[in-house]
């Protein structure tokens, strides 16, 4: 595509993320269902801004659905790098571009995105056409394999998923170390061993769990209902009963009657001796993150860490595969099957034929 038909930025009004929001919000209503996870309106809503930003910065015009192929072509030939000829990474998007989009906050760093946000924006930007029934650009055979044989480049230049850290038993444990006797403590404690010992459950899920949600069985066991999750959207799900039990139970017991928590929110913020509303996700992943630093482990650990965790440590204890499936509720092997293999790989009776 010629340079010449990209208009001059600095010939451009400053993007401004407020006038986007407000172009991009019909179509956000539009794509989001009611009732949609937090994350996915965020996310969605997050890529449709630098839609509107980056076709308006780079024709000079809004954008309007449908947008012609070429354009989409454009967009992932801006974004994702390439090998160039004095063998570094190259891209299409102007610097001069590049800076604009990051001065009204639709870009957070210079340079291309990776593979699957290229893909995820891709993704957004189809199904808005799907939902109008409008003629869809990113289905387009030359859309699809350029995706394609991006994904293998990026593959051969060594980019992979950057996944987290696992927190198996043996990190867990070390977490639960740092756990003093203070309210906060105690909170961490039942918050760490509830998300792990029910499942992995997802930093949202640990957020939006409910007393509600809560039956106890006896001193050491409780059964945890889970309702509307990001697998499971109209909460139909018929392993929605997670079983919580042992020390798992005796921590979330003793959060319980320290904190006098007996209706609403689970887990909760706290201001000294004082509780507060429930905890958000990434409040969530701020705990696993803090604990993890003070029981002196090293790794990226989130939020996540322990939902891989318990599949890895599931694998290493010889757990069968369905019955980890049945607690943490993902529907595709193929998606937990990394984490089983790699906490059973050293049970492989084939790794010991020279032994």
């Amino acid at each position: 595509m010629s340079n010449s038909l990209i208009p001059d930025p600095s010939t451009l009004p400053a993007l401004v993320p407020e006038e986007l929001a407000e172009r991009a919000a019909a179509a956000v209503r539009e794509i989001l269902a009611e009732g949609a996870a937090a994350n996915t309106t965020r996310s969605y809503a997050s890529a449709l801004r630098y839609w509107a930003g980056w076709h308006r910065l780079r024709y000079g015009q809004p954008i309007a659905l449908p947008v012609p192929e070429a354009a989409v072509v454009q967009f992932i030939v801006d974004h994702l790098a390439r090998r160039g000829d004095d063998g570094g990474r190259v891209w299409e998007l102007p610097a001069a571009a590049d800076a604009q989009l990051q001065a009204a906050g639709l870009k957070q760093k210079p340079g291309p995105f990776k593979h699957s946000t290229v893909v995820h924006r891709i993704a957004v930007l189809s199904k808005a056409h799907q939902l109008r029934e409008a003629a869809n650009p990113c289905e387009a055979p030359a859309v699809r394999h350029l995706l394609a044989r991006g994904r293998r480049a990026a593959v051969k230049r060594g980019e992979r998923p950057r996944k987290k850290t696992a927190i198996t038993q043996t990190e867990l444990e070390a977490m639960l170390a740092t756990c003093d006797d203070s309210l906060v403590g105690v909170r961490d404690r039942a918050l760490l061993c509830f998300a792990f010992a029910s499942g992995g459950r997802r930093r949202s899920e640990v957020a939006a769990a409910d007393v509600a949600d809560l039956r106890r069985l006896g001193p050491e066991a409780y059964v945890f209902h889970l309702g509307a999750s990001k697998t499971d959207q109209d909460g139909t799900n018929a392993n929605a009963d997670k079983p919580l039990l042992g020390t798992a139970a005796v921590a979330l017991t003793a959060w319980l009657e320290a904190s006098g928590v007996k209706s609403g929110a689970l887990f909760r913020r706290l201001w000294g001796e004082r509780v507060g509303p429930a905890l958000s996700g990434a409040a969530v992943a701020g705990i696993v993150q803090r604990r993890a630093q003070a029981a002196g482990l090293t790794g990226d650990f989130a939020g996540h860490s322990l939902r891989s965790g318990f599949v890895t440590e599931g694998g290493r204890q010889g757990v069968a595969l369905p019955a980890l499936m049945a607690m943490t509720d993902h529907r595709a092997v193929a998606s937990v099957i990394g984490y089983f293999q790699s906490g059973s790989a050293e049970q492989n009776p084939a790794a010991r034929l020279l032994s």
